[in-house]
């Protein structure tokens, strides 16, 4: 059951990228919790997921003896979620959002990658996506006004 919840249904077993197939997984249950539930809902199951992601971290790491191990990508899900609670809406925007995610997550810029790289355990695993998260939102938002106010 760990290894289910921590590789996101699986998803992070994927022979070549594990972190974008988690992400890809997670976009695309994101956006149907959207569409189909409300934003509320995914608010309320990312930190649910933020907790429950970091206690099974910490005890994953104390079996196996890893950190930060490539099959674990739940901090990818709550990431991505994250970025879409932000920015929202449309196709565009969700595209956006996927695309500044992952980049900040495998660019790791500034504070990212000192959470990345100094912080240990479930909240240095979790951390690191959940600011990746942030900044993909921001920008994805800021994108879109951009262009809506120059299309305009």
């Amino acid at each position: 059951m760990q290894k289910l919840f921590l590789t996101f249904f699986y998803s992070g077993l994927s022979p070549k990228a594990p972190g974008t197939a988690g992400s890809i997984v997670a976009t695309l249950l994101g956006v149907l919790i959207i569409w189909y539930i409300s934003m509320e809902t995914l608010v309320l199951l990312t930190i649910l997921l933020t907790i429950l992601g970091v206690k099974a971290i910490d005890a994953y790491e104390k079996t196996s003896g890893t950190h930060d191990d490539k099959c674990i990508v739940i901090d990818e899900v709550v990431g991505v979620w994250i970025a879409l609670i932000l920015s929202s809406g449309s196709i565009t925007q969700i595209i956006a959002s996927f695309a500044f995610f992952r980049l900040f997550d495998i660019w790791k810029p500034s504070l990212i990658g000192r959470i990345d790289k100094n912080i240990h355990g479930g909240w240095g695993v979790m951390g690191d996506d959940i600011l990746a998260g942030i900044c993909a939102g921001i920008c994805s938002a800021g994108v879109f006004q951009l262009l809506s106010s120059a299309l305009n």
